[in-house]
């Protein structure tokens, strides 16, 4: 059963020449079966790859992330909940930046536990429970 949604912060590590031990533990402790991403989070990652131009990220893409874990889809669901947690952080002036906002709203329809090592990203939404995986 699923309980996280990895944030591209944690999702990322993988790629990472020394990813952060406090990564590589909780999400070997959880396993893959316990984990998801949202497209938002592929999205940037690919991003990220795409602008590097390394033939070994995109190696170790392919054999150690790619299709590791299940990816949820920004849908209709989705889509309602980014809307409403984007007035709410606007409304008492702590704006967040959309990615983050949809990877949030992801997290929340799902009832996910968001698993980042950015919490400051995601303070200020009502109703979503994240864990800082950099303790």
């Amino acid at each position: 059963m699923i309980s996280h949604l990895l944030d591209t912060s944690v999702y990322s590590q993988r790629l990472r020449p020394k990813p952060l031990q406090s990564v590589v533990n909780r999400w070997r402790r959880l396993g893959d079966a316990s984990l998801a991403i949202s497209a938002i989070c592929e999205a940037e990652l690919r991003y990220g790859l795409a602008r590097r131009k390394s033939e070994r990220l995109w190696r170790e893409y392919h054999e150690f992330v790619e299709d590791r874990l299940v990816l949820l889809p920004v849908d209709k669901r989705v889509s309602s909940i980014f809307g409403e947690i984007k007035a709410v952080t606007e409304a008492c002036g702590k704006p967040k930046a959309d990615f983050d906002l949809l990877i949030a709203a992801t997290a929340l329809a799902h009832k996910l536990i968001l698993a980042t090592l950015n919490p400051r990203h995601f303070e200020e939404i009502p109703g979503l429970q994240v864990e800082d995986w950099a303790r």
